[in-house]
């Protein structure tokens, strides 16, 4: 959470604490980020989104959930990704947009 704005703070500590996983950041996870950006799917100012969808990755998320439309959740963007990913033995990484696990009353 190191960096995120206050207000995802804030969400992120409202989550019930039987789905939260924290994962160990490892240096598969570094070489992984470090290839997205000579890949040039993003440039370098992002190694910290790199590094979170290298994390994803590595450790088998189900889905990467992100607002991060300019970076992270942008078709381009996830091609690039997973491009990457597969290139390198890594599986694709399924990611999206939080309003698309969101919940509405008429459901």
């Amino acid at each position: 959470m190191q960096g995120a704005p206050e207000n995802v703070k804030q969400l992120i500590r409202s989550l019930p604490v039987e789905i939260v996983e924290f994962v160990e950041v490892i240096d598969d996870a570094y070489d992984l980020a470090s290839a997205y950006i000579t890949e040039k799917v993003v440039g370098k100012t992002n190694y910290d989104d790199c590094l979170h969808i290298a994390l994803a990755t590595i450790h088998k998320a189900d889905y990467l959930i992100s607002w991060n439309f300019k970076h992270i959740v942008n078709v381009d963007r996830i091609r690039g990704y997973n491009s990457v990913n597969i290139k390198l033995g890594y599986s694709s990484i399924d990611i999206r947009s939080p309003r698309e696990f969101m919940k509405y009353e008429d459901e």
